[in-house]
C-alpha cells in the first residue's frame, strides 16, 4: 500500500511512470488546481513539457458539500452524477444555484492563475492530465469532457492514487490511464499522503511561473 510523503514526492514518482513522454515536443501537462498543480509541476519538469491548468469545480450536494453531485469545467462543460442527484432527489433549482456559485469561482481562478496568458494549445497535442488523486471522479470527468472538445491527439490521465472502481471508469474515457496506487477501501485522497495540506492560490501561480520559465530556458 503506497503512501506518499507529499505532493512533490507523488509527482516525482508519477513522472518516472511517464518517462516515455520525456523530451516529446508535442506533450502538454495539464493540472487540476489546486492540489494537482504541485504533482503536475514535477511531471512537467521531468518531461520538459509545458504546464497549464484545467480549471474545474466540484458541485457539492447542498448541505453536504463534500459529496459531489457533479462538476463544471471551462467552456460550459457540466458533468452530473445522476445517481446521486436521483437518490437524494435534488431539485433543479438547487443544482442551478450551486452551478452559478461554482462558475463564479471557476472564472475567478482562471483569471488569477493565467493572468494575461492564454491557454496552452491542446488540439493535436498529447495531453497528460494530472491530479493528486481521484475519489468519485466527477471533477476529472468534467476535465476530460472539456479537453476532448479541443481534439487532442492523445489524452492520458495520470494520478498517484485513485479508487479502483473510479480508475476503471476513467480508463474507459481516455486513451490511457496511469495510476500508481489503487488501495481498497479508498476512503479519501488525503489518506494516502503523510502531508496533505491545502494548496494555496499563491503556490499555484508560483509553480506555473516557475514551469513557464523552465520551458523558456529549455528552448
Amino acid at each position: 500500500m503506497t503512501v506518499f510523503k507529499d505532493r512533490t514526492d507523488a509527482g516525482q514518482q508519477l513522472a518516472k511512470a511517464l518517462d516515455e513522454f520525456a523530451g516529446n515536443d508535442n506533450v502538454v501537462v495539464l493540472a487540476l488546481p489546486r492540489g494537482g498543480v504541485p504533482v503536475a509541476y514535477e511531471v512537467a519538469r521531468a518531461l520538459q513539457a509545458p504546464l497549464d491548468v484545467m480549471v474545474v469545480r466540484k458541485l457539492g450536494v447542498p448541505g453536504q458539500r463534500e459529496l459531489a453531485m457533479g462538476a463544471i469545467a471551462s467552456r460550459n462543460i457540466r458533468v452530473m452524477n445522476e445517481g446521486i442527484v436521483n437518490q437524494l432527489a435534488i431539485p433543479q433549482k438547487a443544482i442551478d444555484e450551486v452551478v452559478e456559485e461554482e462558475r463564479i469561482e471557476l472564472e475567478r481562478r482562471e483569471r488569477l492563475y493565467r493572468g494575461s496568458e492564454g491557454r496552452c494549445d491542446i488540439k493535436g497535442k498529447v495531453i497528460i492530465l494530472v491530479d493528486d488523486g481521484i475519489a468519485t471522479g466527477a471533477t476529472m470527468r468534467a476535465a476530460i469532457a472539456a479537453i476532448k472538445q479541443q481534439q487532442p491527439k492523445q489524452l492520458v490521465v495520470a494520478v498517484p492514487t485513485a479508487a479502483l472502481d473510479t480508475c476503471q471508469l476513467i480508463s474507459d474515457e481516455v486513451d490511457r490511464m496511469v495510476c500508481l496506487s489503487t488501495p481498497e477501501p479508498y476512503i479519501a485522497v488525503g489518506c494516502w499522503y503523510r502531508r496533505f495540506s491545502q494548496t494555496r492560490d499563491d503556490e499555484v501561480t508560483q509553480l506555473l511561473e516557475k514551469a513557464a520559465n523552465y520551458v523558456k530556458r529549455s528552448d
